[in-house]
């Protein structure tokens, strides 16, 4: 059993080569908090970020989830390293995303290196941050964007307010006719954990998936990251808290955590990615060697 490791409000380093108190101050950020996750008409991806959630929440019904990890989770379509997969990021831009218009391996470094400046001893993490997207090679290998990217919410269950645009996009969902997944509990207990939950497929399920199958040695701490942090209506929406147990609140913690780099990154100077790789590249070798099967 993997060990939980302490409550990250308890561990606060300095904030090194950054010189802001807190990662979510305007000195780290470089910009007005209030710019990002902007999914007003003022926002000139506006368009293109909700057609994304409109295909989304017109088409991830309970049954359709189910189909989509009856496909991917045989892991049977090829073998190549984490960073083969992150070299394939290097041709994907994600259509959900209203604050960047640039390749998602450049995301990638700017989330790890921010990592690697606010907790230095933690190596897990810069990897975390390293590889949290990587479940969006779906995308290159012809997965369509609304199964891939974006905000993910449970299926089985009411849709809940704080999901994003919740308001005009689910009228065409078939399981909104459907009375078993229409109440606060749907098909689910309460407290029954989020690890009973069926949650909308993208690349976040599908990463942590894969990570399991390939027998990762990165902490729990990691794959509640990598599995939950495009869960937006609960970790920053306050939704949902009625399906957890213990270990989620405990993971919420560090999924918070990671979130405020995965965010806030996005406005950085591009890295020099070929200059980091190698360091990257021993953390991989540690944590997951080799050739993974996908």
């Amino acid at each position: 059993m993997r060990v939980i490791i302490s409550d990250p409000s308890e561990y606060r380093p300095e904030y090194q080569l950054i010189g802001a108190t807190e990662p979510n101050s305007p000195d780290f950020v470089g910009k007005p908090i209030e710019q990002f996750r902007n999914y007003g008409t003022d926002n000139v991806l506006a368009d293109r970020v909700k057609r994304t959630y409109l295909e989304m929440h017109t088409t991830q019904s309970f049954d359709f989830v189910k189909n989509r990890m009856k496909y991917w989770c045989g892991f049977n379509k090829t073998k190549m390293t984490i960073m083969d997969g992150l070299d394939l990021l290097n041709t994907l831009i994600d259509e959900s995303d209203p604050d960047v218009d640039v390749p998602n391996i450049v995301h990638a470094f700017q989330t790890a290196e921010r990592i690697r400046q606010v907790w230095p001893e933690h190596d897990w993490f810069h990897l975390t941050g390293l590889i949290h997207d990587l479940g969006k090679v779906m995308a290159v290998w012809g997965e369509k964007q609304f199964a891939v990217v974006g905000d993910t919410f449970p299926v089985g269950c009411e849709f809940a307010p704080s999901i994003v645009f919740r308001a005009d996009t689910f009228e065409q969902n078939k399981d909104l006719k459907n009375p078993i997944y229409n109440t606060k509990l749907g098909i689910y207990q309460e407290g029954c954990g989020l690890k009973n939950v069926t949650m909308s497929w993208g690349h976040d399920e599908y990463f942590y998936r894969c990570l399991v199958h390939n027998k990762t040695t990165l902490p729990e701490e990691a794959l509640s990251m990598i599995r939950f942090h495009s869960f937006y209506p609960w970790h920053t929406g306050g939704d949902y808290m009625h399906l957890c147990d213990e270990k989620d609140l405990a993971m919420m913690k560090w999924i918070r955590e990671f979130n405020k780099f995965d965010l806030y990154s996005k406005c950085d100077v591009q890295p020099d990615i070929e200059k980091l790789k190698p360091y990257y590249q021993s953390l991989i070798d540690k944590y997951m060697p080799g050739e993974l099967e996908w």
